[in-house]
């Protein structure tokens, strides 16, 4: 059955605990406008804007991963965020600091949380990353703060930012997973998207033959193959067998979960992505779409950010169609779902429940941050899904682009949603495909059989070294 967009805002972003039956939207969508000029008017007045007794300067360090031409409106949405917060705070100098992501996660904020000098306010990963560090006492307690300004219950999904009932980071935004394809190429071949895997192998042969990519590719990064090898063995294995690997419920080398490697490398050996691509960063697998060279993209929703005025994707502005991965023959569980993700969000240091003008400063980036108005300019200008409740009339009235029309319309008709490998498995089963085995079975340096058989020896250390 087909859901409303209010509907969708509620159950969009499910991480493993709602995966097992948890959810906390317990907000009606007929109240939630009028509820939230009530408590943005609150948050006006809360204390938590109170200018703290010292007006000497400054500097707080915001971690960001805003960077690179793609990222250029996110990048405008936080500065204007900055600007505020040092317009309410007296003597506050924010220092914008951006990093890749993965560098980012991977390297300098977990070198910052082992040392014991994080920034003040830094990109955070849900799960596992703020359970852990949560644990480890280096993250600041959100719960009051979230009290104090009236938002609380205003967020679709916290679970992944949660540790035993507190709330340690807050999500930007959301994002689903599928096909980006070039409707002016498949008006030419009098094509619309594909609604059974076989008719999606036939465009991508066809694709082939005609002399263009069927798939875009840049496998440098793993987790950049790794979006669409985790839709092909959900599909096979069921959407909910990545959750299961932690409990040693299921196993990474389980026939259908190999039958996913398989269909990957099979697309591999026909030639459907770019020669060459385990050399290609990120941006290079969107160029590869946006010149035309590539007719299908698998990416996350915020790539439609791209398809804007004054973006790198502006010639294709209404030629961008969005389908989701069909049925597979045979495949466990439900056939619609989408990977859908709540995980990127901001973590402040625990540092600042010790010092009044940081702890201000924080208040008030997170009342300036989440809010209404920048929740829809996410989506309207970044096609950032948004991570609040937000009334469907508003939602309704706001979306206007044909292509983000067409992703929730997609989002609305899958019946259930799973979230990314790496916020349900160990880290160091997380490196192990990202970093080595999707590369190995990109480069033919290993097979299907053998890379599950290589990730279960891992996942079974992993889950060892936890009982």
């Amino acid at each position: 059955m087909k859901k409303s967009v209010t509907l969708l805002l509620s159950l969009l972003f499910v991480s493993s605990a709602i995966m097992a039956g948890c959810g906390n939207n317990n907000n009606s969508a007929g109240n939630q406008g009028e509820a939230a000029a009530t408590n943005a008017a609150n948050a006006t007045e809360s204390p938590a804007t109170k200018e703290p007794a010292s007006s000497e300067p400054f500097e707080m360090t915001i971690r960001h991963t805003q960077v690179g031409a793609d990222k250029q409106k996110r990048l405008a949405i936080l500065e204007d965020v900055v600007g505020k917060v040092q317009a309410e705070v007296p003597g506050l100098t924010f220092k914008l600091d951006g990093v890749d992501s993965d560098v980012n996660r991977k390297e300098k904020l977990r070198g910052e949380m082992a040392a014991g000098n994080p920034p003040e306010i830094f990109d955070l990963f849900g799960s596992p990353d703020s359970k852990i560090y949560a644990k480890e006492g280096k993250l600041l307690d959100l719960t009051p703060i979230l009290e104090e300004l009236g938002i609380k219950d205003k967020f679709s999904n916290l679970d992944p930012f949660t540790y035993e009932g507190k709330i340690y980071g807050l999500p930007i935004g959301g994002s689903g997973e599928g096909f980006f394809y070039n409707k002016e190429y498949y008006a030419s071949k009098g094509w619309k998207a594909p609604t059974t895997f076989a008719e999606l192998e036939q465009h991508l042969a066809a694709i082939k033959a005609d002399g263009k990519v069927p798939l875009a590719g840049a496998s440098k990064a793993g987790w950049v193959p790794l979006m669409l090898a985790n839709h092909l063995w959900s599909r096979y294995a069921g959407p909910d067998v990545t959750a299961k690997f932690a409990t040693g419920e299921a196993k990474w080398s389980d026939p259908n979960v190999v039958k996913g490697f398989a269909k990957y490398k099979e697309w591999e050996d026909k030639g459907y992505f770019k020669k060459g691509e385990l050399g290609f960063e990120y941006a290079e697998y969107t160029t590869q779409f946006t010149s035309g060279e590539a007719i299908l993209m698998y990416d996350g929703t915020w790539k439609s950010s791209v398809f804007k005025a004054g973006q790198s994707g502006e010639g294709l502005i209404g030629k961008v169609g969005f389908f989701n991965i069909p049925a597979v023959e045979g495949g466990v569980g439900d056939q619609t779902a989408l990977m859908r993700d709540v995980n990127n969000g901001y973590g402040f240091s625990a540092s600042a429940a010790k010092d009044e003008r940081q702890l201000a400063a924080v208040k008030s980036f997170i009342k300036n941050m989440y809010n209404e108005e920048m929740q829809l300019r996410g989506l309207v200008e970044d096609g950032v899904l948004p991570a609040m409740k937000i009334d469907q009339a508003v939602l309704t009235k706001n979306i206007t682009d044909d292509l983000m029309s067409e992703i929730v319309a997609v989002l609305n008709n899958s019946e259930s949603s799973f979230p990314a490998f790496d916020s349900l498995v160990q880290a160091d089963v997380t490196t192990e495909i990202s970093n080595i085995q999707i590369q190995k079975l990109i480069g033919g340096q290993t097979t299907p059989e053998k890379m599950g058989e290589a990730l279960q020896k891992i996942q079974e250390e992993a889950n060892a070294a936890v009982e």
